[in-house]
C-alpha cells in the first residue's frame, strides 16, 4: 500500500515567487475508519474476543486522556507518545499572564521508531494536477525514504516547549 499525495498547481500569493504558479504537495484525503472496524480487525488478528478488545480499548483511552490532561507524556502502545500542548500569545509583563493568552490547545504525537521506520519504508505515489484540475503526471517513489530533519530523532520526547514541530519534535494531529 502506498501513501497517496497530490501535487496541485497553484498561484503563489507571497514570497519571492508571488504571482507565479508552482506545484504544491499535500496528502490525498482518506476516509476515517470506524472504531468498530479497528476493533474487529484487532480481534481477528489477536484471537481475543471483540468484547475484551473493546473494553481494553475504552480503558486505555480513558487512562491516556486522564494522564495526558495531568500534563504527562503518555505512551500509546505500539505507536509512540502523546501529550497536550498549547499555542499562546506572549506578554512582556508578568501581571498580564492569564489563561486568556492561550490561542489553541492541541495534541502533540511523537511516533515510535518502528512507526517512523514503517513510514520511511512506505512507497509514495504522487498525482500531479494542473491549475484546471486535469491530471498531468503520476510519480512513484524510488528513493530510500527521506525523513524530516526536525523529526529524525529516536522517537522519544524532546525537551520542554509548548509542543508542535518547532519545540517538541512531534507531529500535530
Amino acid at each position: 500500500m502506498a501513501i497517496r499525495l497530490k501535487a496541485t498547481e497553484r498561484m503563489l500569493k507571497v514570497g519571492p515567487n508571488a504571482g507565479k504558479y508552482a506545484y504544491i504537495l499535500s496528502a490525498e484525503l482518506y476516509s476515517a475508519l470506524a472504531e468498530s472496524k479497528v476493533i474487529e480487525e484487532a480481534a481477528l488478528r489477536s484471537g481475543i474476543s471483540k468484547g475484551a478488545i473493546q473494553a481494553a480499548w475504552a480503558a486505555c483511552g480513558d487512562v491516556i486522556v486522564a494522564w495526558a490532561t495531568e500534563g504527562h507524556s503518555v505512551p500509546v502502545p505500539g505507536l509512540g507518545t502523546m501529550r497536550f500542548g498549547v499555542n499562546a500569545q506572549s506578554v512582556l509583563d508578568v501581571n498580564m499572564v492569564a489563561s486568556s493568552l492561550i490561542t489553541s490547545r492541541k495534541i502533540v504525537f511523537t511516533p515510535s521508531v518502528d512507526v517512523k521506520a514503517a513510514l520511511k519504508a512506505s512507497q509514495v505515489t504522487i498525482t500531479c494536477y494542473d491549475r484546471n484540475g486535469k491530471e498531468v503526471k503520476r510519480v512513484n517513489s524510488s528513493d530510500p525514504g527521506t525523513e524530516s530533519p526536525d523529526e529524525s530523532g529516536s522517537g522519544g520526547e524532546s525537551g520542554g516547549g509548548s509542543g508542535g514541530n518547532e519545540d517538541g519534535g512531534g507531529s500535530l494531529i
